[in-house]
């Protein structure tokens, strides 16, 4: 019997791929803040568009999720990370065009827009593969690390690319952003190159359809606790404004905090107690966060809100991620992993419009009740796999 690695091996070994992810979502923070107003204000266009440059990116990684999970199986986790760094480079040289072409609104736009896809298109290769190599490096019992220590690496790369990119900017001019991004990209592929692969799994690759068919219920259920993450996101500043309250980003910075303190703190409870139980236990947290946050009498109890969310929402994706990747055969790894990541997508996709509608109707503090009930669904849901998985195991073990 080989020993076990030491779980501070393992957890080097896990940062160190991850690595390429905060790398990955650092190029995809740092045009976030500047870009709307670059399309509203510099080039012209209204808000609409201004807005769609931005979803541009989601829906490019939404749709390219099923390719990146055939890359991932069919030809290495590694391949799929520097193909990934790779269009993200892409994606800068296509914004340092964009920069030049300023004086020529639609051609800007124009090379603006395609580099948004090709970014989202890389996004979906980088935080995916980098997911598969980790399993692929410490074995699938540390599942849970791997993802949890993903999603560290992308939250915590937005919270630092968005002010870097408007400091870039504001010292150096818009085609300093275009230029970063394609060093960084460079920089992730000299990282990438030495470093060992993981192996590509033998065996039956499932059709993507099928393998989304068996995480659909999981992938409902961190799509409804996601709800609760873009609405804060979206809203908490204009939430705030309504109020007359001061410092939102204070409670931005608390729910980011408490998210990556939860995910450092008790990742390691998933393998304990299993996910079912660690996403029943968050999405409770999350829940009640809300609904403090729609029943806030003022700053201090909306900062207390933002936290508890923070906090529950922080376990959620790796917790029920873990369930979802057991469901299938190592050799669709990938594809689980691109199937199961795709809710969230579309919950963040969704959210912006759906929360903004509500709040139109019925003002903004009614957005976090809207968001709460989808949290507690999201936990009748876990709770209801929780019962169903001895079952499900059952008839897996029979065939």
């Amino acid at each position: 019997m080989p020993d076990t690695p030491l779980p501070s091996v393992v957890t080097i070994q896990v940062v160190s791929i991850v690595l390429f992810t905060f790398i990955g979502y650092l190029n995809i923070g740092i045009p976030l803040a500047v870009l709307p107003g670059y399309v509203h204000s510099d080039l012209g266009f209204g808000a609409v568009i201004a807005g769609l440059v931005i979803s541009v990116q989601y829906l490019a990684t939404l749709l390219s999720r099923p390719y990146a999970g055939r890359i991932i199986d069919n030809l290495g986790s590694k391949r799929a990370v520097m193909y990934g760094l790779a269009g993200c480079g892409l994606s800068g040289v296509f914004m340092l065009l964009s920069a030049w072409l300023q004086s020529v609104p639609t051609l800007s736009l124009i090379s603006l827009l395609i580099g948004r896809l090709v970014l989202g298109s890389a996004e979906s290769l980088v935080g995916s593969g980098a997911i598969g190599w980790g399993i692929g490096r410490v074995g699938a019992p540390n599942t849970a690390k791997v993802i949890s220590w993903n999603g560290i690496a992308s939250y915590g790369a937005l919270a630092v690319g968005a002010p870097l990119g408007v400091l870039l900017v504001n010292r150096l001019g818009l085609w300093s952003m275009g230029a970063s991004i394609i060093l960084l990209a460079l920089i992730g592929l000299l990282l990438a190159w030495p470093k060992l692969a993981a192996p590509i799994v033998a065996g039956e690759r499932l059709p993507f359809i099928h393998v989304l068919g068996k995480v659909f219920p999981h992938g409902c259920g961190l799509a409804l606790g996601s709800i609760g993450f873009g609405t804060i996101a979206t809203f908490i500043t204009l939430y705030y404004a309504t109020q007359h309250w001061s410092d939102a980003v204070l409670c931005l910075s608390l729910f980011g905090a408490s998210f990556i303190g939860a995910r450092l703190l008790f990742g390691n409870l998933i393998n304990r107690l299993g996910g079912f139980r660690v996403a029943i236990a968050c999405l409770s947290v999350e829940t009640l966060g809300l609904l403090l946050l729609w029943q806030a009498p003022d700053a201090h109890w909306a900062l207390a809100g933002a936290a508890l969310s923070g906090f529950g929402f922080s376990l959620v994706f790796p917790a029920l991620g873990v369930e979802a990747v057991n469901l299938v055969p190592a050799s669709s790894r990938g594809a689980a992993v691109g199937a199961y990541s795709l809710f969230i997508d579309l919950s963040l996709g969704i959210t912006g419009p759906l929360a903004g509608a509500i709040a139109a109707g019925f003002g903004f503090a009614s957005i976090f009740l809207f968001a709460a009930i989808a949290a507690c669904s999201g936990l009748v849901l876990s709770l209801y796999l929780y019962r169903q998985a001895p079952t499900l195991r059952r008839d897996r073990e029979a065939h």
